[in-house]
């Protein structure tokens, strides 16, 4: 892979950084729905340290999840590799 422009730097600092957001928020809100009935429901203190648990690993689960996905689709990722544009091959604008 050759050198990158100042403005593909950005692009990628700037979908990092969505891909984090957005996995931060995501993973939270699933954190909440997961333990959030503790604080409306009377729970023991086992069954409350159980989805307190359950909540961390299913909100970093999907964190990571988001994150992976966000990056994958980002042009020039891993899933996505660039097909040079030259006649004969087999690229829609050649």
């Amino acid at each position: 892979m050759g050198r990158r422009t100042q403005a593909e730097r950005d692009a990628i600092t700037v979908e990092i950084g969505f891909a984090v957001v957005t996995g931060f928020l995501v993973g939270g809100l699933t954190f909440l729905a997961i333990a959030g009935p503790m604080m409306v429901f009377p729970l023991s203190s086992g069954a409350e340290r159980r989805l307190v648990l359950a909540g961390a690993v299913a909100g970093l689960a999907v964190f990571v999840l988001r994150v992976v996905h966000v990056l994958w689709r980002f042009p020039g990722g891993p899933g996505n590799t660039r097909q040079p544009s030259q006649p004969g091959r087999t690229n829609p604008d050649s």
